[in-house]
């Protein structure tokens, strides 16, 4: 599963703002929409995001 694909189901799952799941996971309220217009993370970055999305440290 992708990684926008898990971030729009948290979102929807949690009611929570893209901006602010952005703001939340790597301090950039942009994440979302940026994703969704083909934006490629680092390494690094994907696994902060992806420590928020199961809970972990951010």
């Amino acid at each position: 599963m992708s990684l926008i694909v898990k971030i729009d189901r948290y979102l929807r799952h949690t009611n929570m703002p893209p901006t602010t799941f952005g703001r939340r996971a790597i301090n950039d309220p942009r994440l979302v929409k940026d994703l969704q217009r083909g934006r490629e993370l680092r390494p690094v970055t994907v696994a902060r995001v992806e420590a928020f999305l199961s809970g972990g440290p951010a």
